[in-house]
């Protein structure tokens, strides 16, 4: 696992004023370690995925995430993913989109849904920007979530959940 340091120097390196389409790389950085989803996840999301929950007083933004075998879960969506996501949608979305009905949240510069290769590229080319030694790859965000949840005092059940593992013997690695 990366530091919390590391994945916040990794994230921002992904930004670039000068090019719009970095929000999206930003976006895609931000909702790998803001939800512990794996690559094939985060590709999946759809506009439709992405809503508003009410708790108590308290509105909360959610994604609905497909994860292995056809199975969904909702996960929280952060603060700092929630404005990547606004910025995206608002300044980047609407100058890749070719076709009107196209539903996938992150589109690749032809206007389709970008690929888990696209993706796999974007965190390394992110990785080489910031400067970090390590390899990095998209499940590096996902094992760092797990990690930092844990060692921030989360419960391994709440962990297990939020990953979509169905055993926790499987969460008990982190």
């Amino acid at each position: 696992a990366l530091t919390i340091k590391e994945i916040t120097k990794l994230v921002e390196a992904a930004k670039d004023p000068s090019n719009p389409i970095s929000l999206r790389d930003y976006l895609l950085l931000e909702l790998l370690y803001s939800t512990g989803a794996r690559v094939s996840e985060v590709v999946g999301i759809n506009l439709g995925d992405i809503f508003e929950n009410q708790i108590g007083n308290e509105t909360v933004n959610v994604l609905k995430l497909r994860g292995k075998g056809g199975k969904e879960r909702i996960v929280p969506l952060g603060t700092y993913a929630k404005k990547a996501l606004d910025e995206y949608l608002v300044r980047t979305r609407p100058s890749l989109l070719k076709r009107v009905n196209e539903n996938a949240l992150l589109l690749n510069l032809r206007g389709g849904r970008l690929s888990r290769v696209s993706a796999w590229e974007i965190v390394k080319q992110s990785a080489e920007r910031s400067g970090l030694k390590l390899r990095v790859t998209p499940h590096v965000f996902r094992h760092s979530y797990a990690t930092h949840l844990l060692d921030g005092g989360a419960d391994i059940r709440v962990v297990q959940e939020l990953l979509g593992h169905a055993s926790v013997t499987t969460t008990q690695i982190y």
